[in-house]
């Protein structure tokens, strides 16, 4: 998958206002829509100490909302937030009723609004580093198919997973889902 690097810390180490983060937000939003099918947008948050949550709303809120009303699959990924900026994106995230993904060090991870099972799921699915059917998530996290299938359909219609086409040995052609690494 194809990936599209951004640092934050160009526009500062302090970012606030929804203004500020509405002029940054169209240049992603244009990065963001030269990606390919299943590209990835990656946010490196490194060096920005805190951004507020007008900020935070206005930039990843929107962001999160276009790829859920796109018809092209695409993610959004942020990185290395510190502690404070993390904490404004979480409750902003959580207040819109969105979740996006944070990569750390030793995984990806969801930010936001996000339970227990959306969690396990994209968890699993990150860390296939392919495309799993519904079938063999449902096996591997001991879920009933129709469980792992309302799962998989929530995570993509937030934009958080994707569902492609795959193929069986014997020609059929069920979907798989993949998530960014």
């Amino acid at each position: 998958m194809t990936e599209a690097r951004v640092l934050l810390r160009k526009y500062g180490p302090r970012l606030w206002t929804r203004d500020k983060a509405r002029a940054i937000r169209v240049v992603f939003e244009e990065q963001l829509e030269q990606l390919p099918e299943l590209g990835t947008l990656v946010i490196n948050a490194k060096g920005v100490e805190v951004f507020d949550f007008s900020f935070a709303n206005e930039l990843f809120g929107r962001l999160v909302l276009s790829l859920q009303s796109s018809t092209t699959p695409r993610f959004v990924v942020v990185e290395q937030l510190e502690p404070y900026a993390r904490e404004n994106l979480e409750k902003a995230l959580q207040i819109l009723n969105l979740t996006i993904v944070e990569r750390r060090p030793s995984r990806a991870a969801l930010l936001g609004k996000a339970g227990p099972p959306d969690e396990e799921t994209f968890a699993a699915l990150s860390k296939a580093k392919r495309p799993l059917t519904a079938v063999q998530l449902a096996e591997q996290l001991g879920t009933t198919l129709t469980a792992m299938n309302e799962r998989l359909a929530k995570l993509a219609r937030l934009g958080l997973v994707a569902r492609v086409r795959a193929q069986t040995p014997i020609g059929r052609e069920p979907y798989a889902y993949v998530a960014p690494a």
